[in-house]
């Protein structure tokens, strides 16, 4: 189907809603490698109900909401996320009903061998306050509808990272049952479970999700440079630049300059850079 750029443009996108309890919140944490050791009591405070804190990537696996891509004439096939911008206005409380409320921004045309670039808004907010909780910016990559003679621009422009020896790194040794694990937060896509459908596409086994690497970077940021404390982080982008498999090292690597935290993820197996363009800004409310 080709895609006409007005009538995409215009297109409605559902509402999502969720109602999000101390399970959930739990569950999130536990799913990025959160609460390894019981005794770490700084990491138990994001898994255990008693004085919850809550990791703001949170925001990008609730009130989930798919279906929009069935009803756009993109090939679901060939849709994989490009990047992910997060900006938090209050800390992400541990017991709310949320609202998400979603928007095409704006589609561009990289060219019939390239595919397209769908820049989308989310915001959610507490239902019962109407106070706002956060923003999201992110774009798909529609690899197989290019050259629909859309304009050629793309989303916000990466943040450049440091071209030196990091200033921290953190690593963490993912599970093979990661993505199994991390799709209970609500992204089902077979890709991340089914080895008959991986193979379909290309990978030797189901990989994870690129939104579970995010936390996991988010993990280590907030371990290295915010004291686990959740409230100090406002903001959260990167650009996803490769899969991960289920069982790799991820290095995480970090450099400060102020309240800014730059950022990538190396798979160390294969020593290929996954996450890149990372910041965190850890300025605090």
């Amino acid at each position: 189907m080709t895609i006409v750029y007005e009538e995409f443009k215009a297109l409605q996108m559902p509402d999502a809603e969720q109602i999000i309890t101390n399970r959930e919140v739990m569950h999130y944490a536990l799913s990025i490698g959160m609460g390894e050791d019981p005794m770490d009591k700084q990491e138990l405070a994001y898994v255990f109900e008693k004085g919850l804190k809550t990791i703001p990537t949170i925001t990008t696996a609730i009130a989930w909401e798919d279906s929009w891509i069935f009803k756009t004439g993109l090939n679901p096939n060939m849709v994989v996320h490009g990047e992910q911008w997060l900006t938090m206005h209050r800390p992400f409380p541990a017991d709310v009903h949320v609202l998400a409320t979603n928007r095409i921004v704006d589609i561009f045309d990289k060219g019939a061998d390239k595919g397209a670039v769908v820049l989308m808004e989310r915001e959610l907010t507490d239902k019962a306050s109407g106070d706002k909780i956060a923003t999201l910016l992110m774009t798909i990559m529609a690899r197989g509808d290019g050259g629909f003679g859309g304009p050629k621009g793309s989303g916000p422009a990466p943040h450049p990272v440091p071209d030196t020896t990091p200033d921290a790194v953190f690593d963490y040794e993912s599970s093979l049952r990661q993505a199994l694990y991390y799709r209970l937060n609500g992204d089902r896509n077979p890709l991340h479970a089914d080895p008959d459908f991986a193979a379909a596409g290309g990978f030797e086994r189901p990989i994870l999700h690129g939104l579970c690497s995010y936390g996991i970077a988010c993990r280590a940021v907030l371990a290295t440079f915010c004291d686990y404390d959740h409230t100090k982080l406002t903001g959260f982008d990167v650009r996803f630049s490769a899969p991960v498999i289920p069982g790799e090292t991820l290095r995480t690597e970090m450099w400060r300059d102020g309240d800014v935290v730059s950022f990538r993820m190396r798979a160390v197996e294969r020593d290929i850079i996954v996450l890149k363009n990372g910041k965190a800004a850890i300025g605090g409310f």
